[in-house]
């Protein structure tokens, strides 16, 4: 998708502070934290949204959340507790047309939903 803001991070077309990378995952802080730790972890491939993966593409769902593990495993919120988000679609929340899981954590979260 060439409009679309994910898309041109994974090219390296926009700039941003990475602490993962693989050939399938990118993983970046974002700009706009909501906790002290707030990671978006996305599939290089484009999605729009949860809902265009197939059976087929189910094995990157899982390789994406190992890869939160790890990443939550270095930035010391494993043993405290982290929160995974998915937001799909506009009701949903999602304001960035490619899939991505928000990994937010470092302070203790209340029960209002992001």
């Amino acid at each position: 998708m060439e409009d679309c803001l994910f898309c041109k991070i994974v090219k390296g077309e926009v700039p941003s502070t990475k602490v993962y990378e693989d050939e399938e995952i990118l993983a970046f802080k974002d700009i706009n934290p909501m906790a002290p730790v707030h990671i978006l972890v996305i599939p290089k491939k484009h999605y729009n949204d949860i809902s265009e993966i197939t059976e087929a593409d189910a094995n990157i769902i899982a390789k994406i959340h190992l890869v939160i593990n790890k990443i939550a495993k270095e930035q010391g919120i494993a043993e405290t507790g982290y929160r995974i988000i998915n937001n799909c679609k506009e009701d949903g929340g999602q304001e960035v047309k490619h899939l991505h899981f928000h990994l937010i954590g470092g302070k203790k979260l209340g029960t209002k939903m992001c």
